[in-house]
């Protein structure tokens, strides 16, 4: 089945060119919002600075029209000292200016990844069956990542650029304000000229940040120990190298595209700002010719270099504009995640069950993972007393499965009910149903950690005696005595320094630690060899003693003992009872034993008497 991205109904990115709504944007400004105290010492600092930094002109004014032509040497050395002392405060409230809003950005980035990581962690099992795990880590990773320094400095950069733009056309007019407006002729033309370029880095931004989710998802996929040994086992690695090699210079052309999207209509408007002082130079000598009141030298000079002060932020400005174009299409991506429907949600006032007994009933149960295709599961009806042993069997995409994540919530039913000791599990807490029930599935999955560590994920304050003796019964604590390092072994990626039989019993400890009431067991032996089956079976025995167990199986043999046998066909019962009594029916169940039997060379099986 081709993996769909995120979202179905179109483009996850929506249309990067579209501008974005007032609503969106207040959206981007509530993410400061807890931040507002030390957003306004930034600010502060930032008036602070551009005054400082206007200052400067005038002192130069006074040196070049009065202290110089005067002679006053007391006013020239004040006059000196204030240009150093304006120099160095605008430097100092700079760095002060820097530090705040980088950790003001830092904590807006920190809790857009908290937000993000946590809604993925409420998202349904659905959601990640059909969603490529390198696209999500790329929505945490690079888009994040790709709004830091919109985040970090290019918000203050756009405060701190508006003032001083502000605050140096104010000093201008107070110099003259003939040449103000003349330095001011071309600012429609460079403000429409950024908005251009603003639309283009948003489009190709957008464009960017698909091909990089694609690439972090090949990466995932075919980087992995599965997809290494799939990739050489098959001759396949010379092709994933080509396919990479393919994706990674679509990336590239989509990066230079992005570096030089407007560069030469921004590289326009430095080259013409850069030449108006000549403008004002010649401008000043018309003014004289024709006989007019020309600005004085000192004013003169002020005025150009304020002008040439004015680049730097305008410039910047206009800069800064483009880059939060193109970062907005970063955070529509995020966005969309955030608003992603949560399907399975904990209902207000959900009931806390602190000592679960483990009786389990199924009422009228149906289940369907498509509204518009048949269900999965139709009508089931079953009650699992505390303490007793249910099997599930049944061919290939029978529901057998699909039974057994309804019980924890991975999905929830269509219709019925799924009820622990008489309370629908839609009633009660998350915490409460994660300890009422313990899953134990044929994917085993281990951390790139130790054993202790992958151990301890289920009971973080487990001692090392609740470590040994959980590790005992699963029958496993004497392979891990026997490692190198004993439980500090790290277990490698996924667990592949075990065998298939090993990763279940250490699965089976880690649950053992959690000592559930209620115990689903997953086909846990069904990818295992005969002998292999045996050692991890009795350590299911030796877990499942006194609890509810519910047995989701494969090989036949394992459930004979069970209490109660239910045999699903098209997601309905077709039949149930004990071992004894489905034999004698010779229907369903007595196939399957047949067909197991012969797979497996049990002679037993294959006599078929009760």
């Amino acid at each position: 089945m081709p993996h769909d991205t995120v979202l179905r109904t179109g483009d996850p990115v929506g249309d990067p060119a579209a501008p974005q709504s007032p609503a969106q944007i207040r959206r981007i400004l509530t993410l400061f919002r807890p931040y507002r105290a030390r957003l306004a010492v930034v600010a502060l600092l930032v008036g602070a600075s551009s005054l400082v930094a206007v200052a400067s002109p005038f002192l130069l004014r006074e040196i070049i029209d009065t202290a110089l032509p005067q002679q006053r040497t007391t006013l020239l050395a004040l006059l000196a000292l204030g240009m150093i002392v304006t120099a160095v405060m605008s430097s100092v409230f700079g760095v002060l200016q820097t530090l705040i809003s980088t950790t003001v950005g830092q904590r807006v980035m920190h809790d857009l990844r908290t937000q993000v990581y946590a809604k993925l962690q409420q998202m349904p099992l659905a959601f990640f069956t059909r969603t490529r795990t390198g696209e999500v880590q790329s929505r945490i990773a690079n888009d994040i990542g790709g709004m830091q320094a919109t985040v970090t400095s290019t918000a203050t950069s756009l405060v701190s650029n508006v003032t001083a733009v502000v605050a140096t056309l104010v000093a201008m007019l107070a110099l003259d304000w003939r040449l103000t407006l003349l330095s001011l002729a071309l600012l429609p033309f460079f403000v429409w000229l950024a908005r251009r370029v603003g639309r283009e880095r948003k489009r190709i931004t957008a464009q960017r940040q698909k091909q990089m989710a694609t690439m972090a998802a090949m990466v995932t996929e075919s980087l992995s120990v599965s997809g290494i040994l799939l990739g050489r086992t098959m001759g396949r690695s010379a092709g994933l190298t080509r396919n990479f090699s393919e994706e990674s210079t679509r990336l590239a052309d989509l990066e230079i595209r992005a570096s030089m999207a407007g560069r030469w209509r921004m590289a326009t408007i430095g080259m013409i700002m850069a030449a108006i002082p000549a403008l004002l130079y010649w401008s000043a000598g018309v003014l004289l010719q024709l006989g007019g009141t020309p600005p004085s030298i000192g004013t003169l000079v002020a005025f150009v270099s304020l002008q040439q002060g004015l680049l730097r932020p305008a410039v910047s400005l206009l800069s800064t504009g483009v880059d939060i174009q193109a970062s907005l299409a970063l955070f529509q991506r995020i966005f969309e995640y955030l608003d992603l429907p949560v399907d399975i949600t904990e209902r207000p006032g959900a009931l806390e069950l602190r000592h679960a007994k483990g009786e389990i009933r199924l009422e009228g149960v149906s289940f369907g993972y498509e509204p518009t295709a048949p269900p999965t599961l139709s009508g089931i009806d079953l009650t699992v007393p505390a303490g007793a042993s249910l099997a599930v069997v049944g061919a290939t995409g029978s529901g057998k499965s699909t039974l057994s994540y309804l019980l924890p919530r991975l999905y929830d039913v269509t219709s019925g009910a799924v009820r622990l000791d008489g309370i629908d599990v839609r009633e009660l807490d998350f915490a409460s149903l994660a300890r009422a029930i313990g899953v134990v599935s044929q994917e085993t999955y281990l951390f790139h950690a130790s054993v202790a560590d992958n151990l301890r994920f289920a009971k973080p304050d487990a001692t090392d005696a609740e470590l040994e003796t959980a590790a005992r019964t699963a029958r496993i604590h004497d392979h891990i005595a026997a490692l190198p390092q004993g439980y500090d072994t790290v277990v490698g990626e996924r667990g592949y320094r075990f065998s298939g039989g090993e990763k279940q019993r250490l699965a089976l400890a880690r649950t053992i630690l959690r000592d559930p009431p209620v115990l689903v067991l997953d086909e846990a032996t069904s990818a295992l060899d005969t002998k292999t089956e045996r050692e991890v079976q009795r350590a299911i025995d030796a877990l499942s003693a006194g609890r509810t167990t519910i047995t989701i199986a494969h090989r036949l043999s394992t459930i004979r003992d069970a209490d109660e046998i239910v045999v699903l066909d098209g997601g309905r019962i077709a039949e149930r009872g004990t071992h004894a009594q489905l034999l004698a029916l010779q229907g369903h169940y007595a196939e399957l034993v047949r067909r197991d039997g012969a797979a497996v060379g049990d002679r037993e099986a294959l006599d078929l008497t009760p």
